[in-house]
């Protein structure tokens, strides 16, 4: 009780919180809701439950739980507010994602929260349906300080996805409580028996005391204690009236509880209207508001498993005359006894209005039974098909598997193959495996060439992106040739893109480097899927930084704008790439964070680890930088992919070079994974400054070849100027400083920028040309300063004072520099004019956070108001 307690103090002072509670049936989870609903007597309560029969109804357990709060729907931002009416079946879906239906329900909990703390209770869990799942631990995921409780409470099996979140587990009773829960009555001979059997769960104390004392139980057998709670119940109904028995199935078999429903299908199966009493007499169930609710799920179970399976069959059928739409389908899917066509298109359409609302777990399941009920085998297998198509949009990839295991001895149609193809492939990627995620794609993309060359278009470029990583050119290259062979119409551009880039994968820049430039020149595509699956990686490739930055930010704002937050933490990842080798590295920083908070609260893996730890070695941050890097290395490790461990690898060799440790920092570049594309080649210039510090510099002439031929092609003036920088350090060439200097004037890059003055003023003052070294290195140690990037400042403060120059004095720090990356995000939003409604919806957080970050971060930048910001830097912030 103490963590419930403290979970509804914080909420009472503006501290939101979550908390699961878990444990098996009876050990008090719903007691402890019950519990803390009578404690905050001062809350506003939103209460849910799972219920068994809805789990393939998508949002059903959401639209219970928020069904008093819909007249606030107006008060949210119209994205939000067209979501949730979307998934409540309310208004057509529109594209938003699950994800925007969860950033709603934060914002209408918070809208609740704004007069007083809000408890949110959700018991058995574990049978809420998985849109309302993902929606609901989204919204739990990013409370901050709306003065709102969560309680979830759910059993182990089956589970509830509730990774990361803090969990309560409610262990057994001690001996001494568990003896005050026996009945009275119970003979002594028994209570041993008793207490063993029950293992300390509350609720089996109390019914097979109960039972063992009416002779109603034997509990000397072997059976498990669900079973042994159901059979005490069910000795509690045999000693109902049969009428009474028979009502209190038709409502186990309705799960909803209506009690509308119970009564209007109850006369076909010739049950009288007042059959329900002796049940309410006894306290079995309660009925309020129209609600039949049984006292504990278990019992319904015993309800629902002690008639016979043809009475459960009637009973559904009936059921099915009381309801509509999707209910119906399923109740006359539960009274089929065999193939039923009519059935079955009833439950496909159920499928298909599933889908609509982004709930494709419960598509899947509805296809899956469809396609039991199909009699015709082609029938089958296209249900069977759009079962496992719409599992692996679900992320149930074994699920998924399974049924394409079970379409394809069915089929041996193309079409439906190739969609099989791709579904294996997302299971295949999603395992780690990129190699047999192209190699499925490959192969799919063979089957439907000749019908449909678009679809098998699609599934190459597809292979021959996710391939890249992974280091594997004969994949590059046979993905490129099949899109050759399709014969698409002459404009279209994929087949000389995969060729290009197959061609610099495998270094033949000079053929590969034109036609990726041409499709660069090309307007990118509108919708933000084909520009993050065909425009993000060439940009990258080609390295125009420029283009990158500028692409990754019209993402990032459309994704917001649009409500794709699925997508948003792909879109950050390129965004703070683009945004660390433009030199903005607390911009970098900020979309890193993003992102990765972003990918735990939607339950996605996420490289910005890598990213991170290079920017933590910059700074000079070992302890930081290393667990970060061992991550990015992991991931790269498990997904097979090589080439994307590249960034941790540089993020290590950089944390070498700033701690003097050169060999280190060497040996490492040098192992690192080979290439051709920006990834690869921008390292070089790290890998020359080891080598020539060591006295080894013709181990990287190899490398630097290959960055020069690069550079040649692609013209870029940031790549230029460190080829440039590359060139002075080899040769000792003051030539080749200055013409650095002057291509960064071109392309700013403060931190390389930074680097290359520093390099110049090194070399001006071993020549002792003291004093034109300094400005050179001021502008270093300044720059450097500036970002952070301790190692390197004092690096240039060194050399200023080896060049005669007073020690400078540490430039006093920027206020943004003691803002968090979620405060600076909010000031600067802020200082557009944007409210904290429109920051809210922006950052994917509540408004009365954004309030809490703008608390915080007014003194530390010394203001105390919004007007204030606009005299603030904020692009320096």
């Amino acid at each position: 009780m103490q963590a419930v307690e403290a979970l509804l103090a914080d909420a009472s002072a503006g501290v939101s919180g979550v908390l699961v509670i878990k444990g098996d049936p009876g050990m008090g989870k719903s007691a402890l809701l019950e519990y803390a609903v009578q404690t905050a007597s001062a809350a506003y309560v939103l209460r849910g439950t799972g219920v068994e029969t809805e789990v393939e109804l998508p949002f059903a357990a959401l639209h219970l739980l928020l069904r008093p709060a819909l007249d606030r729907l107006g008060t949210l931002p119209a994205p939000q507010t067209a979501a949730l009416r979307g998934a409540f079946g309310l208004a057509p879906m529109g594209q938003a994602d699950k994800f925007l239906v969860g950033l709603a329900t934060l914002s209408l909990l918070a809208e609740l929260a704004e007069d007083r703390p809000l408890l949110v209770v959700v018991d058995d869990a574990q049978w809420v349906d998985e849109a309302s799942a993902a929606a609901l631990l989204f919204a739990a995921r990013r409370l901050q300080s709306e003065g709102i409780a969560v309680l979830i409470a759910a059993r182990d099996e089956p589970s509830f996805p509730t990774n990361g979140l803090p969990e309560l587990r409610l262990g057994e009773l001690g001996r001494e409580d568990a003896e005050s829960l026996l009945s009275a009555e119970l003979p002594s001979e028994l209570r041993e028996s008793v207490l063993a059997e029950a293992g300390g769960n509350p609720l089996a104390l109390v019914e097979l005391s109960k039972a063992a004392d009416q002779g109603e139980l034997d509990i000397a057998g072997p059976l498990p204690l669900t079973d042994r709670l159901q059979a005490a119940f069910a000795g509690q109904l045999d000693r109902l009236p049969e009428p009474t028995r028979r009502i209190l199935a038709v409502a186990a078999a309705e799960d909803s509880g209506s009690l509308s429903i119970v009564l209007t299908a109850a006369p076909t199966l010739g049950i009288p209207a007042d059959a329900l009493e002796p049940a309410e007499l006894t306290g079995l169930v309660k009925v309020t508001g129209g609600v039949i609710r049984f006292r504990h799920p278990l019992l319904r179970s015993a309800a629902y498993q002690m008639i016979s399976s043809s009475q459960r069959r009637l009973i559904h059928h009936a059921l099915a005359g009381a309801v509509s739409g999707d209910r119906r389908a399923w109740h006359l899917a539960l009274a089929a006894t065999g193939p039923d066509d009519q059935v079955a298109d009833a439950l496909e359409e159920s499928a298909e209005r599933a889908g609509a609302r982004l709930g494709y777990a419960a598509m899947a399941t509805a296809y899956e039974r469809s396609a039991q009920l199909s009699e015709d085998q082609r029938q089958i297998a296209r249900r069977l098909v759009a079962a496992a198509t719409a599992a692996s949009e679900a992320g149930q990839f074994a699920r998924a598997v399974a049924l394409s295991d079970r379409a394809e001895r069915l089929t041996g149609d193309p079409a439906m193959l190739a969609r099989l193809a791709r579904v294996r492939s997302a299971a295949a990627f999603s395992e780690g495996s990129s190699r047999h995620s192209a190699r499925i794609l490959i192969d799919g993309a063979a089957l439907v060439a000749e019908i449909d060359p678009e679809s098998a278009a699609n599934m190459l470029m597809t292979a021959s992106r996710d391939i890249w990583p992974t280091g594997d050119a004969p994949f590059t290259t046979e993905a490129a040739s099949a899109l050759d062979r399709l014969g698409l119409p002459a404009d279209d551009p994929r087949p000389d893109l995969a060729r290009g880039l197959a061609d610099i994968y495998v270094r033949n820049l000079e053929s590969g480097f034109p036609l990726v430039s041409d499709f660069l020149r090309r307007p990118p595509p509108e919708d933000v899927e084909s520009q993050l699956a065909v425009s993000a990686h060439p940009v990258f490739v080609a390295g125009r930084l420029d283009l990158a930055v500028s692409l990754s930010t019209g993402l990032a704002a459309q994704c917001r704008a649009e409500g794709r937050i699925r997508l948003l933490p792909a879109v950050l990842d390129y965004l703070a790439y683009s945004q660390l080798l433009a030199g903005r590295h607390r911009d970098a920083r900020t979309s890193a964070e993003e992102g990765l908070r972003l990918a735990y609260d939607t339950g996605d893996q996420h490289p910005a680890t890598s990213l991170l730890a290079w920017l933590a070695a910059v700074e000079g941050d070992e302890q930081r930088c290393r667990p970060l890097a061992e991550e990015g290395l992991r991931l790269a490790l498990r997904h097979q992919l090589p080439v994307a461990g590249l960034l941790s690898t540089w993020a290590l060799a950089m944390l070498d070079l700033t701690q003097g440790r050169d060999q280190a920092a060497l040996d490492r570049l040098l192992a690192r994974p080979r290439g051709s594309s920006h990834f690869a080649t921008r390292v070089v210039v790290d890998e020359v400054e080891a080598a020539v510090r060591l006295g080894t510099p013709e181990c990287v002439r190899e490398s630097l070849a290959l960055f020069e031929r690069w550079t040649a092609l692609s013209g870029e003036a940031w790549a230029l100027a460190l080829v440039a920088r590359c060139h002075g350090i080899l040769h000792d060439s003051e030539e080749d400083f200055l013409r650095a200097l002057d291509w960064h004037k071109l392309a700013p890059q403060p931190y390389e920028q930074a680097r290359t003055q520093l390099a110049y003023g090194e070399w001006l003052r071993r020549r002792r040309r003291k004093a034109e070294a300094r400005p050179h290195l001021r502008a270093a140690n300044e720059a450097f300063d500036r970002l952070g990037a301790r190692p390197w400042a004092d690096r240039a403060a060194a050399e200023l004072r080896a060049s005669g120059e007073a020690t400078p004095t540490r430039r006093r720090a920027d206020p943004g520099s003691v803002l968090t990356a979620q405060e600076l995000q909010v000031v600067r939003l802020a200082a557009t004019g944007a409210t904290n409604r429109d920051i809210a919806a922006h950052l994917l957080l509540s408004p009365r956070t954004i309030g809490q970050h703008l608390y915080k971060a007014f003194p530390k930048l010394g203001i105390s108001s919004r007007t204030e910001l606009a005299r603030l830097e904020l692009d320096r912030l």
